[in-house]
């Protein structure tokens, strides 16, 4: 979508795929063993004149970090 002043925004389009690979990156750390309480879409992305609609991986616990580490690390090893 293009804004009056000829900046584009996001389309639903965008916004939707936005969410699902929110949703894919959410139930692949499930898998892993590893919850981002803060995973989201960034709202001033889905408001914006940004290029795309970026997902926001939030904020999280000294845990919740060395437990994604962990994951990555088994993931890389294969």
């Amino acid at each position: 979508m293009t804004t009056a002043g000829g900046e584009l925004q996001p389309t639903e389009e965008g916004i939707e795929d936005a969410e699902r690979a929110r949703d894919e990156l959410r139930d692949a750390l499930r898998v892993a063993g590893v919850k981002l309480p803060s995973l989201s879409l960034d709202a001033v992305s889905c408001a914006g004149t940004a290029p795309g609609v970026l997902v926001d991986l939030g904020r999280c616990n000294v845990e919740t970090a060395r437990a994604l580490a962990v994951a990555l690390r088994r993931e890389a090893g294969r």
